[in-house]
């Protein structure tokens, strides 16, 4: 099984040979369905990782709790 990292890398250079627009149309397919394979399992791997992502958070009594991380910045 391949890392993010390698699966990411993949990805990147299939869209940089079907942007060269050069190759043949059964080619292209086969490449596109690799990419949106590589694409899903990317971004299950994020979300994975996002839901491990938390920041912990000192309580006055000196425990911690988790709370989720943010993407964007409240009001």
């Amino acid at each position: 099984m391949a890392t993010f990292e390698e699966s990411l890398k993949k990805l990147e250079s299939i869209v940089e040979q079907l942007e060269k627009g050069d190759l043949a149309l059964e080619d292209s397919l086969k490449l596109f369905e690799q990419g949106v394979n590589l694409s899903a399992a990317c971004k299950q791997e994020l979300e994975a990782a996002e839901g491990k992502v938390q920041m912990l958070v000192k309580q006055r009594d000196g425990t911690t709790k988790p709370e989720p991380f943010l993407t964007e910045k409240p009001f």
